[in-house]
């Protein structure tokens, strides 16, 4: 059953970027990045031409001290610990989680590249304060709660990151950022 949809989250998101192509007039070789968790599919494209853009979405659910202590920032996993109540501990994993996919995801280097070697603090919106020297462009975030149970972020070199736009089709949501420039 897990495969099966994993497979279908797999096809919502390339539909949903298709579709994205088709109403934005997006080029082929522009930016763009798909993730998919739970019931959610998510794409985020840039209009805008040598942008760098990455997205996540994760449904929430443990959040895991033990992955934060191995993979992310002392900083980054000491507000986590240091998060007395459950669901707030919870929220600040996720929020770090997907913050830090949608920026391995911009790079294209993934988990290659390793969640902590870059640090983030966490902000309205949340800022890169530390990065690889590898990638000096300066890189912004958009994020989103959707509900109790997701958690959305998007990490573009384009400095416009626009608001979301949601679309509701055949009972599935689909979220989406789009950057511009």
């Amino acid at each position: 059953m897990r495969g099966k949809q994993v497979r279908a989250q797999s096809i919502g998101a390339w539909i949903l970027y298709e579709q994205m192509k088709k109403i934005y007039k997006i080029e082929a070789d522009t930016a763009y990045n798909l993730s998919h968790s739970g019931d959610y599919v998510l794409c985020s494209v840039s209009t805008g031409q040598k942008v760098k853009v990455g997205c996540d979405i994760e449904e929430m659910k443990e959040g895991n001290l033990k992955i934060a202590k191995r993979f992310f920032c002392p900083a980054e996993y000491e507000q986590i610990e240091g998060e007395k109540d459950p669901f707030r501990q919870r929220e600040l994993f996720y929020r770090y989680w997907v913050l830090k996919e949608s920026f391995l995801k911009a790079t294209r280097e993934g988990l290659a590249l390793g969640m902590d070697t870059f640090e983030i603090a966490l902000g309205n919106p949340p800022v890169l304060v530390r990065q690889p020297e590898a990638f000096p462009e300066c890189y912004h975030y958009r994020e989103k709660a959707l509900g109790d149970m997701y958690r959305i972020a998007v990490c573009s070199t384009d400095p416009s990151i626009e608001e979301i736009i949601q679309a509701d089709l055949r009972n599935c949501m689909e979220i989406t950022f789009t950057s511009s420039v």
